[in-house]
């Protein structure tokens, strides 16, 4: 396949440069990806540009929940926007709902504003919305480049069906790119089905902690989550995704 798209969804140095080092096309750099994804530093942005010049388009979310923001959201993630924009990176991933599940275009158009001169993402807040089809149709009209979903489903191969259908209809006015439990496998079975060129991972794997001394009984979040595991992007797995979309309809 010429002319793919395969982001990974980093929140650590070491996961971006395995992503580099893997073949993806570029990274969604976030923060706090175990909740979702929020904002990330700019010194983390910094920090990764030592190691690898790899495309960066950078989450702006400025809190786990829902995409309906307060007056005080808007102007911290117009600032955020700000920041990344002058760290240098290339895009932005942004998303805005009303109370009524619709695409905020007011609101979008304020971020939309501050991100010009960068490529920008409308993120699963699309998932979240009313109508994928108004949403669609009000994406284009925005300017905006991509729309990031899973077909509004718990993953992208459960919303094969509306990917396919939103990919038809832009008809390459938009780039739909498919995530959530992507993967070489999973991208494997939805090429011939969406014909989608663009695909969203994380490729995580976990990591044991290196500490040797584990306090017990101490949690300094979800008790449900171990504090000696970390989550970092697997190479390999980003290899992989990256061969089957090289080959794909050979």
């Amino acid at each position: 396949m010429k002319n793919y798209i395969l982001e990974c969804c980093v929140d650590s140095v070491e996961s971006a440069i395995n992503a580099a080092n893997g073949g993806a096309s570029r990274i969604e750099l976030c923060s706090n990806l175990i909740i979702g994804g929020t904002t990330p530093d700019v010194a983390l942005v910094k920090e990764i540009r030592k190691y690898t010049d790899i495309r960066i388009h950078a989450l702006i979310r400025p809190r786990f929940g829902d995409f309906c923001y307060t007056k005080h959201e808007m102007e911290i993630m117009k600032s955020q926007i700000r920041a990344l924009k002058e760290a240098g990176v290339e895009g932005v991933v942004i998303g805005v709902l009303d109370i009524y599940g619709n695409l905020d275009v007011r609101k979008m158009k304020e971020l939309l504003q501050e991100a010009s001169g960068l490529s920008v993402t409308l993120h699963r807040a699309f998932d979240m919305c009313r109508d994928p089809y108004e949403a669609l149709e009000q994406a284009i009209s925005l300017g905006i480049n991509t729309i990031l979903t899973s077909g509004q489903k718990q993953s992208a191969w459960e919303g094969r069906e509306l990917l396919a259908e939103l990919i038809e209809k832009a008809n390459g006015r938009i780039d739909i790119m498919a995530g959530a439990g992507v993967g070489a496998a999973v991208i494997e079975k939805l090429i011939p089905i969406t014909k989608g060129t663009s695909y969203h991972m994380s490729g995580k794997i976990t990591l044991d902690s290196p500490m040797k001394y584990r306090k017990e009984g101490v949690s300094m979040g979800l008790p449900s989550l171990s504090e000696y595991e970390i989550w970092q992007t697997s190479e390999l797995a980003v290899k992989e995704a990256v061969e089957v979309l090289k080959h794909a309809g050979n």
